[in-house]
């Protein structure tokens, strides 16, 4: 099931991620690894794996500041799972892993379980 739903209650970011903090409606996530086999156990060449568009989020940011000056907060928290659109996000490499840079608005939803 896939839902996206913002709190309204302003919060201090929690980061699982201490070195890296994401600027205003900013989030920082971790893509989930591809498919390398197929259930027939078929090993799939790096070339013809499918882009995996379900991360999770591992640092966020403290969220925008709209025309009144109040802070609207990121809809996401550490922790959640996300759906990612196909193109877009900033590639960043921290500790020699992969993460990408997505704005709060280009998440398409979170799963809830």
């Amino acid at each position: 099931i896939l839902f996206l739903h913002c709190t309204k209650h302003a919060f201090a970011p929690k980061q699982a991620f201490r070195k890296f903090l994401p600027m205003f409606d900013r989030v920082l996530v971790e893509r989930l690894a591809a498919e390398t086999v197929t259930k027939g156990g078929i090993m799939i060449p790096e070339k013809s794996q499918a882009k995996v568009l379900q991360a999770t989020v591992v640092a966020v940011g403290p969220g925008s500041t709209n025309k009144d000056g109040k802070v609207t907060p990121v809809c996401v928290k550490v922790g959640d799972k996300v759906m990612l659109p196909e193109y877009g996000g900033t590639k960043v490499v921290l500790d020699d892993k992969d993460y990408f840079l997505f704005r709060d608005g280009d998440i398409l939803g979170k799963y809830v379980e």
